[in-house]
């Protein structure tokens, strides 16, 4: 009996956690509009539904992938990763993209700091640092 209410628990607690997870990833794209910017910045708004597609689809995948413990099997497994670490990347530096433009970060960030003519030395800063801090935690970190 005891196992029962153990188990169910854990049911209703892993429930409330993806309801919870899921209504900030949703009011996150909603209320940012991310999806709508994302599509006007790649010029590819007749395309948008093909984004959102891919984004409930790629939520879908992982997450089986991940519950069930699935495993992909390649040989030479490094080439076919590299690529798939590139298109990570390039997505996720789109959405990130997308996000900073849409909140304005960077003019507030540049008004407050009396950065207005370095704003070109203050993006590519923070490219740089992204850039070297992967490659660190890539090449050193996780060796």
């Amino acid at each position: 009996m005891v196992d029962l209410l153990l188990s169910l628990f854990v049911a209703l607690l892993g429930l409330a956690g993806g309801i919870a997870v899921g209504s900030g990833m949703v009011a996150l794209l909603v209320v940012f509009d991310l999806i709508p910017r994302l599509a006007q910045l790649a010029r590819a708004y007749k395309k948008s539904i093909w984004f959102e597609t891919a984004l409930v689809a790629g939520s879908v995948y992982w997450s089986l992938a991940d519950f069930l413990d699935w495993k992909l099997f390649l040989p030479l497994n490094h080439i076919p990763m590299a690529g798939m670490g590139l298109l990570d990347g390039i997505f996720i530096g789109m959405l990130a993209a997308a996000l900073t433009e849409v909140m304005n970060v960077l003019p507030i960030l540049a008004k407050r700091l009396h950065l207005g003519g370095f704003i070109h030395a203050l993006v590519m800063a923070m490219v740089l640092g992204k850039v070297l801090g992967s490659l660190f935690d890539w090449l050193v970190y996780q060796w």
